[in-house]
């Protein structure tokens, strides 16, 4: 007979599954973090060669003939991009899915459907499209332009053209998802107690469901830079001749042999977790405001 407030022994064993899960999951992660701070003599396993910040040291000095902190600026100038992008067009879209309209649900599975696609069939297929927008351009410059603008010109695909809406075909999804959520939970009754007081649909939106929903906006934009951030599949073949620095990241992994390279993984590992920061101390900041206001109006 078991005594009153003991656990069943299925507690234990599924709180040790759970431990295993979580050493399982960030494991590798702390490892990563541990061995960049070893001394000059460090190499990639255990034992520890002394603790220093060479490797971070060596990093900001250059990799080889990798740019290291051209493609960390690429990165994040790609991800303020697509973060800024996602989170006004997945607005736009849970306004639009608020009402029902001719062919709401093919359009809403349309723009989902990229999430079930092979993230390498979707870089394949958008590297081939600017392929053939290439091939298109030069044929119509070769016939009808001077002979420099054809051989002037080089590709359509780059960082803000093809390698962006391979990032959006990925960040969008989750923003729309999470627009809908809010809106399915969002009370209409506030906007139509402003519209009886005489604002208008803009004044509505701005002053009463803007301020409602903000906390939810940051969360999409946060989801949008961070996928973006670390995006390396749908990357790989609609960037261009410029990586980003998840591909220079990869690439590196075959030919660098020291501790610098856990020393990058670390950087990209920290301004990951500092933007999930930000993003939460924004949505208490926020929170914490509407509540004032609601108390002050309900005082």
């Amino acid at each position: 007979m078991e005594r009153p407030g003991s656990r069943p022994p299925s507690f234990y064993a599924l709180a040790a599954l759970f431990a295993l899960f979580v050493l399982f999951l960030y494991g590798p992660m702390f490892t990563i973090f541990v061995l960049s701070f070893q001394g000059p003599e460090g190499g990639l396993t255990f034992p520890m060669r002394g603790v220093s910040l060479h490797w971070f040291a060596q990093l900001w000095e250059g990799m080889g003939v990798v740019d290291i902190a051209s493609a960390f600026r690429r990165s994040v100038a790609l991800g303020a991009v697509v973060m800024v992008l996602t989170v006004l067009l997945a607005l736009a879209a849970g306004l639009a899915f608020r009402k029902r309209f001719a062919g709401s649900g093919l359009l809403f599975y349309t723009s989902v459907a990229s999430l079930i696609m092979p993230s390498i069939v979707v870089s394949l297929g958008i590297g081939l499209q600017f392929r053939l927008i290439d091939t298109a351009f030069k044929t119509v410059l070769e016939r009808w332009a001077p002979d420099s603008w054809a051989a002037g010109y080089g590709s359509a695909m780059g960082l803000y053209s093809s390698a962006l809406g391979a990032h959006l075909t990925w960040t969008l999804p989750f923003g729309l998802l999470i627009m809908l959520a809010v809106f399915n939970r969002f009370n209409p009754d506030f906007e139509e107690a402003a519209q009886d007081l005489g604002a208008s649909p803009w004044q509505s939106f701005r002053y009463v469901v803007l301020p409602l929903i903000a906390p939810s906006l940051v969360g999409v934009g946060m989801f949008g830079f961070t996928l973006s951030w670390d995006e390396i599949a749908r990357t790989s073949q609609a960037i261009g001749d410029l990586n980003t620095l998840p591909l220079e990241l990869q690439g590196l992994t075959s030919t660098v042999t020291t501790p610098a390279i856990y020393a990058l993984g670390t950087v990209t590992t920290v301004v990951s977790f500092l933007v999930m920061g930000a993003t939460y101390a924004s949505m208490k900041l926020m929170r914490r405001r509407l509540a004032r206001q609601r108390k002050s109006s309900d005082g």
